[in-house]
């Protein structure tokens, strides 16, 4: 991809360019997407190897979990890094950077001998990988505002979702053949082939005269900033809240599907998969269908009420009100759960979308705190999940509920989607007047 296929006309975008980087070329949309593509394949592929995990290294079901915990931590405040450093240095240097970091972490985990060391060096993994998914945010932010913005993340989200379809089958097969090691060595090689991509074929898309200046100091009183808008805070955690109940169906999913109702590896794989169909089916129907006709703040709304809906039933069925679980099989609490992950495919983009409208100035700093506050709920639910032990999925169901309940209060209580629709009303009503 040339610097013309690209949209760019020099190493900078510069300030009367950006129509044209919008012209984004089709390896750089790719590029993008493998980079938000970073915490399903971390997690993702490592799935299917928990249980064995546990009985190789001599580890507690709740101990093991802790290495998608540290990961997911790590992915968390590493964000809170990179992101404002990206916002003073440019995109392409801190991602670099990362990514270098992420390939000698990640083939640390593969030769771990321990579960202590396995977190400790989750946890530098997930630190280091926190760049690609800021920064291709902040990218995202650089060239595109509004509901050009909602597509795009759709359209990320459609190449992006590709990796928790492909992730736990691939890391089901890799099982076949070698051990759960075998997942870090593969995931090293895609590292390696994402940092030669960034190398050739990524431009910097944030020109120096768009560019912060100031130390830490400054960083954080832009985030201080930026969380004092009561709008951009509610977004922030509604769309944190969601994917803390994503991730508790990530961390609980591997026990529950296989150790709970007796299915192998590649059947939970299998339906994983299925499961990732639906977001990002669901995602391509927000982009191409709803945005521009219906409201975001309505799609996010209906969105988080798909998702309570879907983690309530999920707690009635695991709580044998309807019979004993095991009695009733795998086919209604996966249907339940297929609802709920579908629901992510117009929640996640719309809460990010709208957050990151409010912040054109400091975008590299709004896509950390959005991610930071995603990974670390999430980091907080993924041990819950295990608290009852191996053998029951209703924590899984309560910490769902509870997320999507806080999730849904954060959009009502902080976003206020009334007094933004009446806003707009307004100004069609002003305009028709003119």
């Amino acid at each position: 991809m040339d610097r013309r296929s690209a949209g760019l006309s020099g190493p900078e975008v510069r300030d009367g360019g950006k129509a044209a980087a919008r012209r984004t070329g089709l390896l750089t949309t790719f590029l993008l997407g493998g980079l938000t593509a970073v915490p399903p394949l971390s997690m993702d592929m490592y799935l299917p190897a928990l249980p064995e995990v546990t009985r190789v290294l001599a580890a507690p079901a709740a101990t093991v979990q802790l290495t998608l915990t540290a990961c997911l931590a790590g992915m968390a405040l590493g964000q809170l890094v990179v992101g404002p450093m990206s916002d003073r240095w440019g995109r392409r240097r801190p991602l670099l950077v990362g990514l270098l970091v992420y390939i000698v972490a990640t083939a640390i985990c593969a030769a771990a001998p321990g579960v202590e060391l396995l977190v400790a060096f989750r946890l530098l993994q997930g630190l280091a990988g926190a760049a690609g998914i800021v920064i291709a945010r902040a990218v995202v932010r650089d060239l595109y505002d509004g509901v050009d913005m909602a597509r795009f993340f759709s359209t990320l989200m459609l190449i992006s979702g590709v990796a928790p379809i492909v992730a736990p089958v691939v890391g089901g097969q890799v099982l076949r053949f070698t051990d759960w090691r075998g997942i870090f060595v593969v995931l090293t090689a895609i590292g390696i082939a994402l940092t030669a991509l960034v190398w050739r074929r990524l431009p910097e898309t944030l020109a120096p005269e768009r560019r912060q200046s100031g130390g830490v100091g400054s960083a954080l009183r832009t985030m201080r900033g930026l969380l004092g808008d009561r709008v951009f805070a509610g977004y922030t955690l509604a769309g944190g809240f969601a994917f803390a109940a994503l991730f508790a169906y990530i961390s609980a999913s591997p026990f529950v599907i296989q150790e709970i109702y007796g299915a192998s590896p590649q059947t939970f794989s299998l339906l994983f998969g299925v499961n990732s169909v639906g977001l990002i089916l669901v995602g391509q129907i927000n982009g191409r269908i709803l945005v521009g006709r219906v409201r975001l703040d309505r799609v996010l709304g209906a969105g988080l009420a798909v998702i309570t809906l879907a983690a309530a039933a999920l707690l009635l069925l695991t709580a044998g009100v309807f019979g004993d679980a095991r009695d009733l099989g795998l086919v209604p609490v996966a249907a339940g759960l297929f609802v709920l992950m579908s629901a992510m495919g117009i929640t996640l983009p719309n809460a990010n979308t709208l957050a990151l409208t409010r912040t054109p100035h400091a975008a590299g700093s709004a896509s950390a705190l959005l991610g930071t506050s995603s990974f670390l709920v999430g980091a907080v639910a993924s041990p819950l999940v295990g608290i009852a032990g191996e053998h029951t999925a209703v924590p899984m169901a309560v910490v769902q509920l509870s997320c999507a309940l806080l999730a849904a209060a954060c959009f009502v209580g902080l976003c206020r989607p009334w007094r933004n629709s009446r806003t707009a009303v307004s100004a069609r009503a002003e305009g028709a007047e003119r």
